[in-house]
């Protein structure tokens, strides 16, 4: 639906950015799964903000070098009156996902996660550590 603008702005995008319109929902969905990445000696750091979300709705997956993070929430909110009478009541349920590529080498003993007060941190090895690990050409004696 188109909405009438005036000097290039929409009234309605200003209106409903107010606080008062803004849900759960509507304000984490922009900053949803807000990444740092941090480079360490022979390692990567991944910080991801996962406000709301419990430790057992996360999951992490390893497919063909891509480390994959899904998070799935749900929030539900009422408020009733002194006579049980709903006066709001909001429901918000979702699934998010992240996919970064980390090298094909990296398994899944590789990988280190944790949660803790909505932050997952992963450490994954640095590809060159990678190469480095990998099984060198071995001579097999002939007896």
């Amino acid at each position: 639906m188109y909405m009438p603008s005036v000097f290039g702005e929409n009234l309605m995008d200003d209106f409903f950015d107010d606080d008062f319109f803004r849900t759960p929902a509507r304000k984490s969905a922009s900053g949803l799964m807000r990444t740092d990445i941090k480079k360490l000696d022979g390692s990567y750091e991944l910080s991801i903000e996962l406000p709301g979300v419990k430790k057992e709705n996360v999951e992490l997956s390893l497919d063909n070098g891509y480390l994959k993070i899904q998070a799935n929430s749900t929030n539900e909110k009422e408020e009733k009156d002194d006579d049980g009478q709903w006066i709001r009541r909001e429901r918000y349920s979702g699934t998010s996902e992240r996919t970064f590529y980390v090298g094909e080498q990296v398994t899944e003993d590789d990988v280190k996660a944790s949660f803790e007060n909505g932050i997952l941190k992963i450490t994954v090895p640095d590809e060159e550590e990678q190469k480095k690990r990998l099984p060198e050409k071995k001579v097999i004696q002939i007896v």
